[in-house]
C-alpha cells in the first residue's frame, strides 16, 4: 500500500495543447479516489500520467515515497483495470489472471495461490476454464480486476471501467469495486464521467473541468459546497438551480453581497407553495413546461416569469443564464403542465456564487 502525490503535474502535446493545467492533490494511503469530469477534461490523461504510460511535461508524481516521473509502468508498482476488459481472447480465466506473474517469474505454487485467492474474492472459482468470449461483461470485468489483485500492488488504477456494462450490471459491479477496495485496503484512483458512480465510490472526490482542479473533498462537501458553478451544475442530478442575481432578485433576498452574481438552489431545497420562504429565503413564480416522474420522486421543470425557456445545451453549463428551474418533489402527485406556481427555499439552502462562477461567496 502507498499513498499517491501530484505536485504541479501538466502535460502539453506537441503543437502546444496543454491537457493538463498544474494538478495538485494527494491521495493518502487506502483511500479511494476518483477523478470525474466531463469528457475530455484530462481525467483519463492524468491516470496514465500516474500509470507511467503518459510522459509528464512538468511536476511530479509520487508513489509511497518515490518520484516515478521516469521510472518504467512495470516498476511503478501499480496495476490498472481498463475500460474494454483487455482480456487475451485465447486464454483461460486461469491464464489470464496468471500471465502477468509468469512473467515476473514468480513460482508455481505461488502463482497458483494468488489466482485461486483472488478467483474465490471474485466468485470466478467455477469460471476459471472458460474463455473470455464464454463470460458476460460483468465476469469479463471481474476477470480483469482479478488480473490486477494477483499482483498485489502499491496501487490500483481504473479507467471508467464500468462503461461498457448495462445500468443495473453497472450498479452491481459499483458496489463490488468498493467492498472488494475497503476489503484490500490497497489504495485506488478510479476515473468515470458519471457523477453518481464518483458519488457513491469516493473517499476523495477530485471534479476536474478543462485540464484543471475545479475542487477536491469528500463527496458529501463537495455536494454541499461546491467551490464553483460548474461543480454546482456538475455534481447533482438534476442539477443545481443557477440564477443571475438581477435586481429583482437581491431585493427579495434582502441584501447580498456586491461580489455576488450568481444564485444557486438545489431542486430537492424547493418547494411549491409561497408560505415556506423565510425572510432572506427565495421565493420564485414559474410555469411548468414538463414533469417527469421517476417512481417515489418527481421532476418539475418551469420558467420562471417573465423569461424564456432556454434549450439544455445552451449557454456554459452551470452559467446563471437564462429562466429555467427544476424542482424535485417527493411522490407521484404534481402540478399540471402550464400550471403556475410558486417554488421556495429557506435561507440556509441559498448558494452564491461570483459574477463568472469561478468562486463560492456565501452559503
Amino acid at each position: 500500500m502507498a499513498d499517491v502525490v501530484l505536485r504541479n503535474v501538466r502535460k502539453t502535446y506537441p503543437g502546444g495543447f496543454e491537457a493538463i493545467k498544474g494538478v495538485d492533490f494527494a491521495v493518502g494511503d487506502g483511500q479511494f479516489c476518483v477523478l470525474v469530469g466531463p469528457s475530455g477534461c484530462g481525467k483519463s490523461t492524468l491516470l496514465r500520467m500516474v500509470a507511467g504510460l503518459e510522459t509528464i511535461t512538468a511536476g511530479e508524481i509520487e508513489i509511497g515515497g518515490r518520484v516515478v516521473n521516469d521510472v518504467e509502468p512495470a516498476d511503478r508498482d501499480i496495476a490498472m483495470v481498463f475500460q474494454n476488459y483487455a482480456l487475451y481472447p485465447h486464454m483461460t480465466v486461469y491464464n489470464n489472471m496468471a500471465y502477468g506473474l509468469r512473467n515476473r517469474g514468480m513460482a508455481k505454487a505461488e502463482i497458483d495461490a494468488r489466482v485461486q485467492e483472488a478467483a474465490r474474492i471474485l466468485e470466478l472459482g467455477p469460471m476459471l476454464t472458460r474463455k473470455p468470449r464464454q463470460l458476460s461483461g460483468g465476469q469479463r470485468q471481474r476477470v480483469a480486476m482479478g488480473r490486477a489483485i494477483v499482483r498485489h500492488p502499491k496501487v490500483f488504477l481504473f479507467d471508467e471501467p464500468l462503461s461498457n456494462l448495462d445500468a443495473k450490471l453497472r450498479v452491481a459491479m459499483r458496489v463490488e469495486i468498493r467492498k472488494l477496495q475497503r476489503r484490500l485496503a490497497t489504495t485506488a484512483i478510479y476515473v468515470t464521467h458519471d457523477q453518481l458512480e464518483a458519488m457513491t465510490l469516493a473517499d476523495v472526490l477530485v471534479v476536474m473541468n478543462g485540464g484543471q482542479v475545479e475542487q477536491i473533498g469528500s463527496p458529501l462537501d463537495v455536494y454541499a459546497k461546491p467551490a464553483t458553478t460548474f461543480v454546482a451544475s456538475f455534481i447533482g442530478a438534476p442539477p443545481m438551480n443557477l440564477l443571475t442575481l438581477a435586481d429583482d432578485l437581491r431585493n427579495e433576498l434582502g441584501g447580498t453581497p456586491a461580489e455576488a452574481g450568481i444564485l444557486g438552489v438545489r431542486p430537492e431545497d424547493l418547494v411549491i407553495g409561497p408560505g415556506t420562504a423565510a425572510q432572506g429565503g427565495l421565493a420564485l413564480d414559474i410555469t411548468v413546461e414538463a414533469i417527469e416522474r421517476v417512481g417515489p420522486e418527481t421532476f418539475v421543470y418551469g420558467v420562471r416569469a417573465g423569461h424564456e425557456a432556454r434549450p439544455v445545451a445552451a449557454g456554459k453549463p452551470g452559467d446563471g443564464a437564462g429562466g429555467d428551474v427544476i424542482v424535485r418533489i417527493p411522490g407521484q402527485i404534481a402540478p399540471a403542465i402550464g400550471e403556475c406556481i410558486t417554488v421556495a427555499a429557506a435561507p440556509h439552502s441559498l448558494h452564491l456564487f461570483s459574477a463568472d462562477g469561478r468562486r463560492r461567496i456565501a452559503g
